[in-house]
């Protein structure tokens, strides 16, 4: 089954946040059949870091110690490129969260566990972001700088 309306969505995130925050850290890092929207055949697999909950919802035939694994790799990729993560970065650079997990994880395939390949894509990834962006000297007053972006004064308007 698949959970597709919104407020659906935030029952089964609540109920898997319930169930997973109430746990004492000694106890097992998987619960199976916990989410009856997706079937008998799910089970939840989390780490707890600090006040950070990392839950994989897989099937039953993945290995619990190799999604504990993955888990790891996720959080010390997450760890270098956010110098100790926390909540604020999941928040505000979640584009980055993505990207990190889909250098570990895409289609429901595991492509890299090695951190370093993992480092080394994310720093790849990032040096040609900074090569794309245009270089404005600081100097540059700014509608010297929009006559050069191709229009005019009067054009442009700011949020901030």
């Amino acid at each position: 089954q698949s959970v597709t309306s919104e407020e659906k969505q935030q029952n089964v995130i609540r109920k898997v946040y319930q169930q997973v925050a109430q746990r004492p850290d000694s106890f097992c890092n998987y619960l199976e059949g916990s989410v009856p929207e997706w079937g008998e055949n799910i089970k939840l697999i989390y780490r707890h870091y600090a006040t950070l909950y990392f839950v994989f919802a897989v099937d039953s035939q993945e290995s619990d110690l190799g999604i504990l694994d993955l888990i790891q790799v996720f959080v010390e990729a997450l760890d270098k490129c956010f110098e100790n993560v926390c909540e604020l970065d999941l928040i505000f650079h979640a584009d980055r969260v993505h990207y990190v997990l889909d250098e570990v994880v895409m289609g429901g395939m595991v492509l890299e566990t090695n951190i370093n390949s993992i480092l080394l894509a994310i720093k790849d990834q990032g040096k040609m972001h900074s090569d794309s962006l245009t270089k404005v000297h600081a100097d540059e007053p700014g509608s010297a700088l929009r006559t050069r972006l191709g229009g005019d004064a009067t054009q442009w308007t700011y949020n901030w």
